[in-house]
């Protein structure tokens, strides 16, 4: 794909993000949220996270497309460099993990993630967007471009301390509120809940995975250190 048209497309899919983040973030209901939801506010959940990620994913993108086409290669280089960081680490694993986790334990029990109340604050083209979308747009990246990914460990150790970060964020939200962020959590034990997080985690690993094997068939060995 030409310079021109992949810097028209992050152009267009950093302003999609961009749109749907702020979508979310502004979403109006009737009644006052409580205080217990206040507390983080969107920011709790990973599905919000996961879009402004790709906000800046693209934003960065499309920054590297710009300078490579005035011809700032030194400058480039190192955008590029922390565009392919950021999307075999992060911006394929995170949205692929948010898509597949999503859609099936909304088909196991939606009100365990997303209650049918929902229905009526978030349009269904909003929901779509936040949780089917991402995956194809992460596809349509791997397709358009190759991207170096970075040494397997220390790929995975950069996205164990993410996950890390964010587990860390639930736990810490739970022990100030003393609700969880998704009513899925109340389920679970203890030892269950950290059997869930340590499960959820092998996903986000096989995601990560699954981008990497597909940046190499389509666009062969491609690696940094």
């Amino acid at each position: 794909m030409e310079i021109s048209t992949l810097a028209t497309y992050h152009c267009l899919a950093f302003v999609w993000f961009f749109f749907v983040a702020y979508s979310i973030t502004h979403v109006k209901t009737e009644e006052p949220p409580s205080e217990l939801f206040l507390y983080g506010g969107q920011w709790k959940y990973l599905t919000v996270l996961n879009l402004f990620l790709q906000a800046v994913f693209y934003g960065v993108s499309f920054l590297a497309d710009v300078l490579r086409l005035i011809k700032k290669l030194r400058c480039a280089k190192c955008i590029i460099s922390s565009r392919d960081l950021l999307f075999s680490v992060l911006a394929f694993p995170v949205s692929t993990f948010v898509s597949i986790s999503f859609w099936t334990l909304y088909t196991y029990n939606r009100e365990l993630v997303y209650p049918k109340s929902l229905d009526g604050v978030i349009p269904l083209w909003l929901n779509h967007a936040m949780h089917t979308a991402v995956f194809p747009f992460a596809l349509l990246e791997i397709l358009a471009l190759p991207h170096r990914y970075p040494a397997k460990k220390k790929g995975l150790i950069l996205l164990g301390f993410v996950a890390f970060l964010y587990i860390s964020w639930v736990l810490w939200i739970y022990s100030v509120t003393g609700e969880w962020v998704y009513p899925l959590f109340a389920l679970f034990s203890p030892s269950g809940l950290a059997a869930f997080f340590a499960g959820s985690l092998t996903i986000v690993v096989s995601c990560y995975n699954f981008g990497e094997f597909l940046n190499r068939m389509i666009w062969g060995q491609s690696k940094f250190s």
